[in-house]
């Protein structure tokens, strides 16, 4: 059997990291392809760092799909104990919605009242201890069986920041992940870090093959929506939202630049534009993700992470099926399919 080796990139965007978690099920099952490299950001550089930590050593495709079970698993289950619950009138009515939970307005009063320093014990450490309990981020370091990028954006600087796979831990996971409206930033090594969608989501330079033997195929997971259809009413939403515009900034100019160019930006290099030889292809949850209330993006109920577990699943079989045998032929990603998205329907979730 011919094998496609293929190179991924994640975006981040919360608990929409579990549609990710559907997709990377689905190519897994998929035995023509090979994960060369992955780059991730935010819940993207989750998505990747669980992959790794179980390819690692021999663990393989089946390594990969119980490790990305564990964590999401095991996540939902965490959420148990949050006070991010929806109510019982959005539990009959089926929206994964928390606009109605006191919980969520009350992190979004706090998060305004309180300096992120003042929050920082109360949400990050738990966050740090979950994913410290679930990666084992020695595998991560010394996988073999793919190249992993993950990247912060420093404060001071505004620039991305690649981290070196072999120095990886979950300090260095925490600074790819912090939100700045919910968390004071990461420190490392003297510098501090916000979450590295502000930089690049995901970045592409990283995945441009640099030899004859890596990946010219780059299949992008976008679960960040472009277009929404109604707009921002509350504070929290307003902020939800305008991260959501920035975090697709530094994808939409790499994308055009490699699609209409033929040249990758390095978001993290801004100086360097090189030469892009490179098939792009894309996977979108946006359509559904879109259709959804912005404060979704923080509910990690098991229910919902399943339900965008499922959806991942096909959108990764949709792709297969009318996109799959042209990698290694020719790319399938059109601008259209990300700078005129079908706007999301009738938001009922």
């Amino acid at each position: 059997m011919t094998t496609l080796p293929v190179s991924l990139g994640l975006q981040g965007g919360g608990a929409y990291g579990a549609f990710t978690w559907g997709v990377l099920d689905r190519l897994l099952d998929d035995e023509r392809l090979v994960f060369d490299a992955i780059g991730g950001t935010s819940a993207g550089a989750i998505n990747a760092m669980v992959v790794a930590d179980g390819m690692a050593h021999g663990g393989g495709r089946a390594g990969a799909k119980a490790a990305l079970h564990r964590f999401w698993t095991a996540l939902g289950m965490a959420s148990r104990w949050s006070p991010l619950q929806r109510t019982p009138v959005d539990y009959l009515l089926g929206r994964w919605t928390l606009e109605t939970s006191p919980g969520y307005h009350l992190m979004q009063f706090m998060s305004a009242a309180m300096a992120a320093m003042q929050l920082t014990k109360v949400a990050i450490d738990p966050m740090r201890d979950l994913l410290a309990s679930l990666i084992d981020f020695e595998r991560v370091r010394t996988c073999e069986a793919v190249r992993l990028f993950v990247h912060a954006t420093n404060v001071r600087s505004g620039r991305g920041t690649m981290f070196a796979q072999q120095a990886l831990t979950v300090q260095h996971l925490m600074a790819a992940i912090c939100v700045p409206q919910a968390f004071a930033a990461v420190e490392i090594d003297g510098e501090a870090y916000w979450d590295g969608s502000y930089a690049a989501n995901p970045a592409l330079a990283p995945l441009v093959p640099s030899d004859s033997g890596e990946a010219r195929d780059i299949i992008i997971v976008q679960i960040n929506p472009v277009a929404r259809q109604e707009l921002p009413a509350s504070l929290a939403d307003i902020n939800n939202r305008a991260n959501e515009i920035a975090f697709n900034t530094s994808m939409l100019r790499e994308v055009t630049a490699v699609t209409a160019l033929g040249r990758v930006i390095d978001e993290i290099d801004g100086k360097r534009v090189a030469p892009a030889d490179v098939r792009l292809h894309l996977i979108s949850g946006a359509a559904h993700i879109g259709a959804t209330s912005l404060s979704s993006k923080y509910n990690a109920a098991p229910t919902f992470l399943t339900h965008l577990h499922g959806l991942g699943v096909a959108a990764g079989e949709q792709w297969l099926t009318e996109s799959g045998s042209q990698v290694g032929v020719r790319a399938t990603l059109a601008l259209d399919q990300i700078f005129h998205q079908e706007k999301a329907g009738d938001r009922s979730v």
